[in-house]
């Protein structure tokens, strides 16, 4: 699919899950002119295949590609919230606070079942108790792929459901910035105990969707994010009236209080039917270029603008090496390194390993080719 396609059959994909979402039928005769197999492409690219694949059906259309990848979405969703249950009750039994997060909740204010596609479920929980979390999850059939490496601990169960147990809601990472990760420390004094579940807590609907955009913005601010995340914050935004004065100070307090406002007018404008700002098409372009969770073009050129569009400064600083803890990559790196951070003696030959590594696999060329390219267009 060459670039010119792909964002045409984004503008379908838009069409079609604001008519899912909304639910209202779409334009047979539009639809009869659609490139399903590209369109399937595109919307894949984006976690919103089970979304159009209803509003084709709405239409009379019964595509067997998007019909398949509906099907996958909601076995997905239905094996997982299987499982949810069953995490909740261990870890209920056992005496451990938690709290679902994101999609697990988000999927509830679509209009049908697995119309909002999952690829995990993410959990809070006392971090205090994280051994035996690990022992609960592989009691119920779980393999451990990840303990105690970053901000979360990554379980997965065949054949599809796949848990992240946070200990804290913000990994440190410099895309991620201080001021988030200051934010989400000791979030646990914000969270309301449930009313029948003395161990499950949840966020006020004010918190939970500034923990959404935050979450977003993360991505967003790395390699970019995708279409879905739009759409998410239009179907929890239309459900609800916000304290907005409050989400503006509390956005003021993370940082990141012009995103949250330029995301919102976006979404609510896209699916909502309105004529978009020059704003909104600026940030929808960079949003379609991105996929469900970023590209490295958006990744390298965002870490640029972050170094000061320095090209040396980017550079030198993807071979150096965090030392400490007070650095935001510092978890990123022990994870991605073990060895190297198990035994700290080896940690000088760490920058030579990057190097030949990235010289072998082609990934430094590719990136000096995007940041001469940039260069080149003036956008860095």
């Amino acid at each position: 699919m060459t670039p010119e396609e792909y964002r045409r059959e984004l503008d379908n994909v838009i069409w079609l899950v604001s008519c899912a979402v909304n639910e209202t039928a779409p334009d047979p005769a539009r639809v009869r002119e659609l490139d399903l197999p590209l369109l399937h492409e595109a919307a894949s690219r984006h976690m919103l295949t089970a979304a159009v694949a209803m509003a084709l059906e709405s239409a009379g259309v019964h595509d067997e590609q998007f019909t398949r990848s509906k099907a996958s979405a909601m076995r997905r969703v239905a094996l997982m919230d299987i499982d949810m249950a069953a995490v909740a009750q261990k870890l209920e039994a056992a005496g451990i606070w938690y709290m679902p997060l994101k999609g697990i909740l988000l999927k509830e204010d679509y209009p049908a079942f697995g119309m909002r596609e999952m690829a995990d479920h993410d959990v809070l929980f006392d971090a205090s108790r994280a051994e035996d979390v690990r022992g609960i999850m592989e009691s119920l059939g779980f393999h451990t792929e990840r303990f105690g490496l970053r901000n979360d601990d990554v379980y997965h169960k065949k054949p599809v459901s796949s848990f992240e147990m946070h200990r804290d809601l913000m990994e440190k990472k410099e895309a991620t910035g201080q001021r988030l990760v200051d934010y989400y420390r000791d979030v646990k004094d914000r969270l309301v105990p449930d009313a029948d579940r003395p161990y499950r807590y949840h966020f006020t609907p004010e918190d939970f969707y500034l923990y959404m955009i935050a979450h977003e913005y993360k991505h967003y601010a790395n390699g970019g994010t995708g279409l879905r995340s739009l759409l998410d914050t239009y179907v929890f935004l239309r459900r609800r009236q916000l304290d907005m004065d409050y989400v503006r100070a509390e956005t003021e307090k993370m940082d990141i209080a012009d995103y949250e406002a330029a995301n919102r007018s976006l979404s609510m404008h896209l699916f909502g039917g309105e004529a978009l700002t020059d704003a909104d098409r600026e940030m929808l372009e960079y949003i379609c270029s991105s996929g469900t969770f970023g590209t490295v073009y958006n990744g390298v050129v965002n870490a640029v603008r972050r170094s000061g569009s320095s090209r040396l400064r980017y550079m030198l600083g993807r071979f150096t090496v965090p030392l400490s803890r007070k650095d935001l990559r510092y978890d990123a790196f022990a994870e991605q390194y073990p060895v190297f951070y198990r035994f700290k003696i080896l940690l000088p030959l760490l920058p030579i390993w990057r190097i030949l590594r990235s010289l072998s696999s082609g990934r430094i060329r590719r990136e000096m080719s995007i940041v001469n390219r940039e260069r080149d267009t003036k956008k860095l």
